[in-house]
């Protein structure tokens, strides 16, 4: 019973001793955590999406503190979030543009042609590895939501055509559906932008024609000076890039292709036309509005009366016949 009792006080006596021990260490070697890093990471939004580039949101904090991150890096937080990062920190804020993801093929199941019947894993990744994918277009969306499993706002669905829908209300740009995509489609572009192509095949004229209704010929239509005034859009590598400024800016040139490969979601009112006014450019073989119109349908020439005939059912509202017009005739 002695060495029972004795053997528990032993024990007792190093376990104190081990405790105060280990208390003592603890307080020496200790990890002061800056106290901004705490602070940040209480405001931000909590979601650990990682579109930052740092694993979670206290990773992103640290990050910012350190300086390898900037306010401005956390899209779901948006500028509130940066803007009281940045007074933690006693820095400015910098220019913070939202973005929203958008889907950069409009070739679903009715538009694009498919090689074969996929009955495998409906996952995109999968799909690739047989034969690079069931649909005919090498380029365009395979159509299982890759995007949509990744996206932690529930910002993305599948539509019965087979094709992403980003709900532009519920995407913060984090920019994990661009990660997820195997082929690319997906992109970031600022929430002000309302036209943006809708095809990434580099392909040209009867390749793309084989494989889908509404993909980008490589024609170069769009781009074209007279289409495209304002230059902001430009041919490269058998694709059309826009330098965004403004909408109306990007809508001639995007209004004249002729495969309907771009994605209008703007819609300006039509412009008013007094025909009165016109003396058809006079000696001109066409008058100018008819030429700068990208729109065919909408200006037409008159030969007989010497007059641009305007359909306004037809009008984008570009605003081009505007500038062109020496008479004035539209407003």
């Amino acid at each position: 019973m002695i060495t029972v009792v004795s053997s528990v006080i032993i024990l007792g006596i190093f376990g104190v001793l081990f405790g105060a021990c280990l208390a003592y260490l603890s307080v020496v070697f200790a990890v002061q955590v800056d106290p901004r890093i705490e602070k940040i990471t209480e405001i931000l939004p909590g979601a650990n999406c990682g579109g930052c580039g740092a694993p979670g949101c206290f990773s992103f904090a640290e990050g910012v503190v350190s300086g390898a991150l900037t306010p401005t890096s956390c899209a779901p937080g948006g500028k509130e979030v940066a803007a009281k990062i940045s007074a933690i920190l006693g820095c400015e804020v910098g220019e913070m543009i939202p973005m929203v993801a958008v889907a950069n093929c409009q070739g679903g199941n009715q538009e694009a042609r498919q090689k074969f019947e996929y009955m495998g894993v409906e996952d995109c990744r999968a799909a690739l590895l047989l034969s690079g994918g069931h649909k005919a277009c090498g380029y365009g969306c395979l159509g299982f939501g890759n995007c949509v499993a990744v996206c932690q706002f529930h910002a993305i669905m599948m539509n019965d055509n087979g094709l992403p829908v980003v709900n532009p209300h519920l995407c913060t740009g984090c920019g994990l559906c661009v990660g997820a995509c195997p082929r690319h489609v997906i992109s970031l572009i600022s929430k002000d932008q309302k036209i943006y192509v809708g095809c990434v095949n580099p392909e040209k004229g009867k390749s793309v024609k084989a494989v889908c209704t509404v993909g980008c010929l490589g024609c170069g239509v769009c781009a074209n000076k007279n289409n495209n005034p304002s230059g902001d859009i430009v041919m490269e590598k058998g694709l059309p890039i826009i330098t965004y400024e403004s909408n109306l800016r990007v809508l001639p040139g995007a209004a004249r292709c002729p495969s309907k490969a771009y994605v209008i979601n703007v819609k300006y009112p039509a412009v008013e036309y007094d025909g009165t006014m016109c003396d058809g450019c006079e000696d001109k073989a066409k008058p100018l509005c008819v030429k700068i119109c990208p729109v065919k349908e909408c200006l037409v020439y008159d030969g007989e009366n010497k007059k641009a005939v305007y359909d306004s059912s037809f009008c984008v509202g570009c605003k081009l016949c505007l500038e062109e017009c020496p008479v004035k005739a539209f407003k």
